[in-house]
């Protein structure tokens, strides 16, 4: 049997980021093996789990990942029990790698997705082991994937917001994409492109139009050619507020007299659609 050594309680600890008392607990139930020691952990995490179930999970964080030679994209939800833990290192660590896991993964849903085998345990486990370390109630709450195009993304500082943009092209544009995708996080527009808008949203506008330029005297006597070419510009006008690709790209400093879809454009890239996650945030 294997002496429980310093030396040996460290090295647990570097394994699995977990307290030295409790390494150390592990390592005694365990007569030092390391692997068995690990398992003693990981079922400790998973009681506490079920501890916690009860408890409320307002806070969280959105995670993203992408892998533009696979062509495949996920976007998380993560929830805790509290901000202070949304921020710690192994909170934000998790985000990320349940983001890359939702990406390549097969599962449907949470439950299926929580199943699947992720390092030496399941999602499940990897969660669990970030509960025994900060002591709160950690869930998957919601998640996204797509493949078959490119991808950029963006995560807000603190994690509160994250944006994964999905466009057609030969090629990924790294930066502007992730400039996109926090041009979205930004101002959170309705509508990726303007074959995106409703019929009856478009006939709406086209009415305001028409409302405003007939009580404009200075329509009064205009050919009606140029009336529709105002039209057609106020019309324009009134879709930037809603439609991304129309919305002149928010870093202006960056991207002068320059709109997303003019920006995208000339990198080669078709906008498909983005997914914006916010903590939180109530989805129907």
């Amino acid at each position: 049997m294997p002496a429980v050594t310093p030396q040996l309680v460290k090295q647990l600890r570097d394994r699995t980021d977990q307290p030295m008392g409790l390494c150390k607990q592990a390592l005694d139930q365990s007569g030092g093996d390391m692997d068995a020691a690990i398992l003693w952990l990981q079922q400790q995490n998973s009681k506490m789990t079920a501890k916690r179930e009860g408890n409320e999970t307002a806070e969280g964080r959105i995670g993203v990942s992408f892998d533009n030679a696979a062509k495949v994209a996920g976007i998380v939800e993560v929830r805790c029990e509290s901000a202070p833990s949304a921020k710690s290192t192994q909170f934000v660590a998790l985000a990320a790698d349940l983001a890359k896991h939702v990406a390549t993964s097969a599962g449907a849903t949470v439950a299926a997705i929580l199943a699947e085998p992720c390092g030496s345990g399941t999602v499940q486990t990897r969660i669990d082991d970030v509960v025994g370390v900060i002591r709160e109630k950690m869930v998957l709450h919601k998640f996204q994937r797509a493949s078959g195009n490119v991808y950029g993304g963006y995560v807000h500082h603190d994690g509160s917001v994250g944006v994964l943009v999905e466009c057609k092209g030969t090629a990924a544009n790294d930066e502007l994409l992730r400039d996109v995708a926090a041009h979205v996080a930004a101002l959170n527009p309705p509508y990726a492109t303007a074959a995106d808008v409703p019929a009856d949203v478009i006939e709406k506008e086209k009415g305001l139009v028409k409302a405003d330029m007939d009580a404009d005297p200075k329509n009064a006597g205009k050919p009606a050619n140029i009336l529709e070419k105002i039209a057609e510009g106020k019309l324009r006008t009134r879709l930037a507020e809603v439609v991304l690709t129309e919305q002149p790209m928010a870093n202006a400093g960056k991207y002068p007299n320059t709109s997303v879809g003019a920006a995208l454009k000339k990198a080669g890239l078709e906008p498909v659609r983005f997914i914006r996650f916010k903590v939180g945030a109530v989805t129907f």
